[in-house]
């Protein structure tokens, strides 16, 4: 296998960045970033830590991120599977990265920082639903925020529904976790109780 063991090799092999790719980056939410920002309900969330690299993906009603100010987005901490990938790098290495999706738009929007997990009960207040809130919110302070090249969704036709596999020839989840228990987990169980037990803790 041939590989690449230097930057001035990587660098001659794919040039150097065009100007528009260095003249969108900001560091701080524009008028224009902020709308698509706040028209973006889903993210995958890219952490780094002592155990590793995560990336977790990120959803919520209307729009995932949430600005406090022009340099500091917020992210509540909704429920999870409780592994905490994300918040225990977070406490680790405060290095963060985002990447926001726009239902129906081949462009996404990137956002580099660091970040903290907040218990400041004014922050959590913030995200009150019906007497429900996050156990934390995730403050995430921009160093650099840009759009990503459309290329990479055009060509996954990520919107096409045309494209999509069939999900009921993948396995399944119960199946999954039946196959890493040597059997000894109740697969069919799992999938059967899923959906209503989504509904009743998805916040």
């Amino acid at each position: 296998m041939t590989v690449v063991t230097s930057i001035e090799e990587l660098e001659q092999i794919y040039g150097t960045p065009k100007e528009p790719s260095l003249r969108k980056v900001a560091d701080h939410i524009t008028p224009q970033y902020r709308q698509w920002i706040e028209a973006s309900s889903v993210c995958a969330l890219a952490t780094v830590g002592a155990g590793g690299l995560d990336a977790s993906p990120r959803g919520d009603v209307g729009k995932v991120l949430y600005e406090l100010d022009e340099r500091t987005l917020l992210m509540p901490d909704w429920r999870g599977n409780n592994r905490m990938d994300s918040l225990r790098n977070i406490v680790d290495d405060p290095r963060v990265a985002l990447m926001l999706m726009t239902g129906g738009s081949n462009n996404v929007t990137r956002i580099n920082g660091r970040a903290v997990v907040s218990l400041d009960p004014d922050l959590i207040d913030r995200f009150d639903d019906r007497g429900r809130k996050p156990r934390s919110v995730i403050v995430v302070r921009i160093e650099e925020i840009y759009f990503q090249c459309a290329r990479a969704l055009m060509r996954g036709e990520i919107w096409n529904s045309d494209t999509w596999p069939d999900e009921s020839a993948l396995p399944s989840a119960g199946q999954i976790l039946q196959e890493m228990t040597n059997q000894e987990f109740d697969g069919v169980a799992y999938d059967i109780a899923w959906p209503e037990r989504a509904k009743e803790t998805m916040w």
